[in-house]
């Protein structure tokens, strides 16, 4: 078992649900995102997603669009995140996962990439615009690494896209709660619930759910159904007001209340 496994393991045997969270890799530096990732796990951070900056994306909303221009412009680059990871690896086992865009590790070369992700203590994978269909390559290439694969489910996800994703997916899989692009919403959809229980149902891995979370109230709801609770923007959003010590000590306290949101929602 993996470290993503394990987590999910020790957590369903306390009885509670994973507390996931995004931040984009090098926004503003990667000495800050070295410093940003202990203080998410501190807080309460089950696993971390790192996001690798990409100059096209398709799935995301204005901010997490602003931190990757942000991550570029100070220089961010594939290498250097696997460095963060290695430096990382030195003080923290927390699960990370890297997410982003097929494109970086298309040039990178997919083999060396999962090879050199592995070396450096990354556990998974989740490309974006990479679906089951056609991710036999880097599937074949994070399998002889030990890295998990992740792909994405959406509320338009038919019977034969879930299926193919539970036999190519490891590690969990990641549910998107809302059509469209990436970015905090005022409320979890109705329709949630019963899509979310329909998904699990036919799923052996377990089922975070992100997009569009931004409270504790909504962690806790979502935390009533799913296996885990990804908030991403709502997190995002703090780079722009904030720096340095005052950047750590704002998220710090949102992810500390997230986690209580995901508890509660667990113990209900």
């Amino acid at each position: 078992m993996g470290r993503i496994s394990d987590r999910f393991a020790s957590l369903k045997e306390r009885g509670e649900k994973a507390l996931v969270t995004f931040v984009t890799a090098g926004d503003p530096d990667l000495a800050t995102t070295e410093k940003v990732v202990l203080e998410l796990e501190r807080a309460g951070a089950d696993l971390i997603e790192l996001g690798v900056p990409f100059s096209d994306p398709m799935a995301d909303g204005p901010t997490i669009q602003l931190s990757s221009d942000r991550a570029l412009a100070s220089g961010t680059t594939l290498p250097a995140i696997l460095d963060l990871v290695t430096r990382l690896r030195e003080k923290t086992q927390v699960p990370i996962v890297l997410m982003g865009y097929f494109n970086p590790i298309f040039a990178y070369g997919s083999e060396r990439f999962a090879f050199d992700a592995a070396q450096a203590g990354v556990d998974a994978l989740l490309v974006v615009d990479l679906p089951p269909e056609e991710a036999a390559e880097l599937k074949g290439a994070t399998d002889s690494c030990g890295i998990d694969l992740i792909f994405l489910l959406t509320p338009t996800s038919d019977a034969s896209r879930i299926a193919s994703v539970r036999r190519q997916g490891s590690g969990f899989i990641y549910y998107v709660s809302v059509t469209g692009v990436t970015g905090a919403r005022s409320a979890v959809a109705d329709t949630l619930a019963a899509r979310v229980t329909e998904v699990r149902g036919a799923l052996e891995l377990p089922l975070v759910v992100g997009f569009g979370i931004s409270t504790p109230e909504q962690a806790q709801e979502v935390a009533r159904m799913a296996d885990g609770v990804v908030v991403g923007s709502a997190l995002v959003k703090y780079f722009e007001k904030y720096q340095g010590a005052e950047l750590l000590k704002e998220l710090g306290g949102f992810v500390a209340a997230l986690k209580q949101g995901v508890l509660k929602g667990t113990l209900q």
